[in-house]
């Protein structure tokens, strides 16, 4: 996997209960991102109150936390800060929880079986395209997509908006969308938040459902 360039430093949050296990995460991204700033908490209490300390560019969360679950938590977190990313890491297989947590405003889903390869590439595409799936939980996404609709919100899109939509929900990764379409990452970055908000959709999980459920792929 390439390193990402950054002029400056990535500032990591963990939340896990085990230090053992944090120490393994740290070592992990240690030797795919040169630049990196860790806090660590093992609770929902000691979450938040490094949340308040200080500005992060991500958080990685165990869904099985002492008292509160890591949905909750996750729930929280995303009130308190609706733009801090969150990749959820768990020792449950995805179709138990992936979809429930993607839901709650995650925005990736690892099993810690399937760390010590892809939890690099996960942090990566979630700083860069602003989400992770796995290729199961893509096709998961794709067979659990309802079958209704709404009153065709995306007849409000621009038709660059509708070329963007395409190409995220096809699994582009915003760098990959904006070589395709000469535009710029950032340039990616806004229109998806407003494919999000005309979609009336909280995810890019649900914005897959969508597109998928009014056969706009």
């Amino acid at each position: 996997m390439k390193k990402p360039r950054r002029k400056t430093t990535l500032r990591i949050l963990i939340t896990e209960d085990h230090a053992s296990t944090r120490l393994g995460i740290m070592q992990i991204l240690r030797e795919e991102f040169p630049l990196l700033r860790f806090g660590e908490a093992a609770d929902e209490a000691g979450t938040l109150a490094l949340l308040e300390e200080q500005a992060w560019d991500l958080l990685v969360l165990d869904i099985t936390l002492p008292g509160r679950s890591g949905v909750e938590v996750l729930r929280e977190v995303k009130q308190r800060r609706p733009e801090l990313p969150v990749l959820v890491y768990s020792a449950h297989r995805e179709e138990e929880f992936a979809l429930h947590m993607l839901r709650a405003g995650a925005a990736g889903y690892l099993t810690k079986e399937r760390a010590p390869e892809e939890l690099g590439r996960a942090v990566q595409q979630i700083l860069e395209n602003g989400s992770y799936f796995s290729e199961d939980l893509r096709r998961r996404l794709v067979q659990t997509a309802g079958a209704g609709g709404s009153a065709l919100p995306h007849e409000n899109l621009s038709a660059r908006e509708f070329q963007v939509l395409r190409l995220i929900v096809a699994g582009k990764s915003g760098k990959a969308a904006a070589a395709d379409l000469g535009l710029s990452q950032k340039t990616i970055s806004t229109h998806r938040a407003r494919i999000l908000k005309k979609l009336q959709v909280g995810s890019t999980s649900e914005m897959i459902q969508y597109a998928l459920r009014e056969r706009l792929i």
